[in-house]
């Protein structure tokens, strides 16, 4: 049984996690499906962006139980530091050329915090709240988590999220620099899939392009680095015969 499912509308993809009895919690077979809906999305040419959100009430509860009992029972660190196929559910997303945006339409916790902190931008429903909860379970945060939450919001709001157990819901999160919108439920996905469309207005591996120079841009070196790789992508953009038509298609 599939607990990943895939609609489109238009250029945007709609990932949907869909294990509502797990409050769609990170399995390894629901971690394949999002790796392997990833790869079929970069490879058909024609997804511009991608929406990610889970199956009311919950967007992402976390790890799978059973996961997390395989981390407990390692008995050295070398198998503890083994135990972490699960990150890849949110970390193939991370690495994805395609803008990604979380719909965060319920609770997102641990792993599933990183799911959303994976993404490039995430809109939130009113229900929706962010729980990073480590310490509450008497676990260090991982699958750098401490490092995207911080490049959200910031060291304070990081801080108070994960050392003093914050949780931060629907309007809160977007006060915060966590989210970029809030929505009501029922219209949550429908604002995502509209924002995402945004990036559908050019051509695809230009898109991938800028998404790279935006990731990369914290580790130039300073300012005449940034500006030169910068001048190095307008470049090849400037060889596509795409500009001045940036809509026309991929």
């Amino acid at each position: 049984m599939s607990h990943v499912h895939v609609t489109h509308q238009d250029r945007v993809a709609v990932v949907t996690l869909d294990d509502p009895e797990r409050r769609n919690a990170m399995t390894a077979p629901m971690v394949d499906e999002i790796v392997a809906a990833f790869d079929a999305l970069e490879q058909d040419g024609s997804t511009a962006a991608v929406v990610i959100t889970g199956r009311g009430p919950a967007f992402c509860s976390g790890a799978d139980v059973s996961a997390l009992g395989a981390l407990a029972s390692a008995t050295t660190d070398e198998e503890r530091r083994s135990v972490t196929g699960i990150y890849e559910g949110f970390l193939r997303v991370l690495r994805s050329p395609l803008p990604t945006v979380a719909a965060v339409n319920g609770p997102a916790v641990g792993a599933g915090m990183n799911l959303a902190l994976a993404c490039d931008v995430r809109i939130v429903g009113e229900s929706g709240r962010f729980d990073t909860r480590f310490i509450k379970i008497g676990l260090h945060p991982g699958g750098g988590h401490t490092w995207m939450l911080e490049r959200a919001v910031g060291p304070q709001n990081a801080a108070a999220m994960v050392l003093f157990g914050a949780v931060v819901a629907g309007p809160r999160a977007v006060e915060t620099g966590l989210a970029w919108s809030c929505h009501p439920d029922a219209e949550l996905v429908a604002a995502a899939v509209e924002f995402a469309a945004g990036a559908g207005r050019g051509p695809i591996p230009l898109v991938a392009r800028v998404k790279e120079t935006l990731r990369s841009a914290p580790w130039q070196p300073g300012f005449d680095a940034a500006l030169e790789n910068e001048v190095r992508h307008q470049a090849w953009s400037l060889g596509q015969g795409w500009f001045p038509d940036p809509g026309r298609p991929s």
